[in-house]
Order: structure tokens, then sequence, then C-alpha cells
């Protein structure tokens, strides 16, 4: 339990910006099935179409903190590597 009004207030503030986090990482991973749905179907153009959507969510994620720069570049040279195989 708070003990101090600013304490309150923080309680407050963290609370509103998981809930902010918490949609913005659900986006991005919306986003990453897309890729990878593509990727299942096999259809190159749409898998590259559906990455080119996904970039700037998951590096837009890294300058709001969300995620790790090293992890979203990991898993954006995964996918372009599993969508580069399709061709």
């Amino acid at each position: 339990m708070a003990n101090t009004p600013q304490a309150e207030k923080r309680i407050r503030r963290n609370d509103r910006r998981a809930a902010i986090n918490k949609a913005r990482v659900s986006r991005i991973r919306t986003y990453v099935k897309k890729v990878e749905s593509a990727i299942e179907a096999g259809v190159q153009a749409d898998a590259a179409a559906a990455l080119q959507a996904a970039q700037p969510e998951m590096m837009r994620g890294v300058s709001k903190g969300v995620l790790h720069k090293n992890t979203v570049a990991r898993k954006i040279a995964r996918l372009a590597k599993r969508v580069k195989a399709l061709a």
C-alpha cells in the first residue's frame, strides 16, 4: 500500500503505462504472426510485404522502450532469412 501521494501517483501512472506497453507488444506480435502465416502459405510476395509492414512496428517498439534493440534485430533477421528462402 502506498504511503505518500507521490507513491499513489506512481502506481496510477505505472498502471497506465503497463496497459499502453501491453497493447504495443500485442500489436507487434500480430504483425509478426502475419509474416509467419504468409511464410507458411509459401507466397513470397505476401511474406515480403508483411515483413515490410512489420519492420517499422518492431523498430517503434524499440524506440518506445518496450523491446530491446538486439531482440528486434534478431527477429527481423530471422524473418527476412525465412522470407528470402521462399524465393
